[in-house]
């Protein structure tokens, strides 16, 4: 799925980076950075409700594309001007954790496996 149709099913806000040069096969639905450390599939999106730059940071370490921030999260310019350093897309959406996950696998993305 490219980034441009998640920011439709989530009716999403682009916060930062290219949405249409990037395509995310999985996704994983956290607000522990330690959880996401377990999922170890590549090209990935993480939703997230926590708005620290660690979440950048772990994003970048697990070659994690895209980031969105649920519950209308808005994230910080450090934060996105990290994200745009290491080449993240960054989304935001009004949307809960669970209506946020339920979009984006009602359009065909899945989950990816744990380590």
């Amino acid at each position: 799925m490219k980034v441009t149709e998640a920011v439709k099913l989530l009716e999403a806000e682009v916060l930062c980076g290219d949405t249409e040069a990037v395509d995310i096969f999985t996704a994983c639905g956290s607000d522990m950075m330690s959880d996401v450390l377990a999922f170890v599939k590549e090209q990935a999106c993480l939703l997230t409700g926590l708005v620290n730059p660690q979440v950048v940071r772990t994003a970048e370490m697990m070659d994690i594309k895209c980031v969105i921030f649920v519950r209308g999260k808005k994230p910080d310019e450090d934060i996105l001007s990290l994200a745009m350093a290491k080449d993240i897309v960054v989304l935001r959406t009004d949307k809960s954790m669970f209506s946020a996950c339920g979009a984006l696998y009602s359009g065909g993305l899945r989950g990816g496996k744990l380590a």
